[in-house]
């Protein structure tokens, strides 16, 4: 009987084994390859600019805040609302475009000269009221006038000024800080202007020129 030869391996199953760890060794090449190339990137980024964890390590207090709902102020009148109902401007800005009772109304007469209003003489019924800062700044000067009445210049943001004349029991001092409504003194009466009694002659300057308070009030 003819003895049989052991077989050789076919050429298909040595491919079959082949395949069977070629790819799975490919693919976990490129994984680490791959997952190399994401931790280097956030190396070189931790490097350049601060994390998370940097961040919040820092103390808020240390850093600037920038305040975004300041509220810019408007005019307001230079006396308690309250009274608004009982207020009466006595005598006018003199406006030359304005009509002719109002500027007449607006001149303001001294032995028999006549000088322009540069501001309103505003009264409550002729009694003394309390008069208030229009708005917050710093007070600039403070004039003592027993003739034509003591007076309050105060400097505000915008180049805006206001003036407070006529006036009595001044409770500021120069250079110090009011805010907007704060108490500066109680309205008065002076010799020269004695035809509108018991006062306040109230002035608003822009970058050093007098205007028409009526622009920013609605008396």
């Amino acid at each position: 009987m003819r003895e049989e030869k052991p077989k050789a391996p076919s050429q298909k199953n040595k491919s079959a084994k082949t395949k069977s760890w070629f790819w799975p060794v490919v693919y976990s090449g490129i994984a680490i390859v791959f997952v190399g190339m994401i931790w280097g990137y956030n190396a070189f980024m931790t490097e350049d600019s601060p994390g998370l964890a940097d961040v919040a390590g820092k103390d808020l207090q240390d850093s600037p805040i920038v305040q975004t709902n300041a509220v810019k102020e408007t005019l307001k009148y230079p006396f308690v609302e309250e009274v608004f109902d009982d207020v009466v401007i006595v005598q006018d800005y003199y406006d030359v475009e304005a009509d002719a009772a109002t500027r007449e109304n607006a001149l303001l007469v001294f032995n028999q000269l006549y000088v322009e209003n540069t501001g309103v003489s505003i009264s409550v019924q002729g009694e003394p009221f309390e008069v208030v800062a229009a708005l917050s700044g710093k007070v600039e000067k403070i004039v003592t006038d027993p003739f034509m009445g003591d007076e309050i210049i105060l400097s505000h943001a915008d180049g805006l000024t206001t003036i407070y004349s006529s006036v009595t029991g001044i409770q500021v001092k120069e250079g110090e800080e009011v805010s907007q409504g704060q108490s500066l003194a109680t309205s008065s009466e002076n010799e020269w202007n004695s035809t509108a009694g018991i006062h306040l002659h109230f002035e608003v300057h822009e970058n050093g020129v007098a205007v028409n308070p009526r622009s920013y009030l609605g008396f």
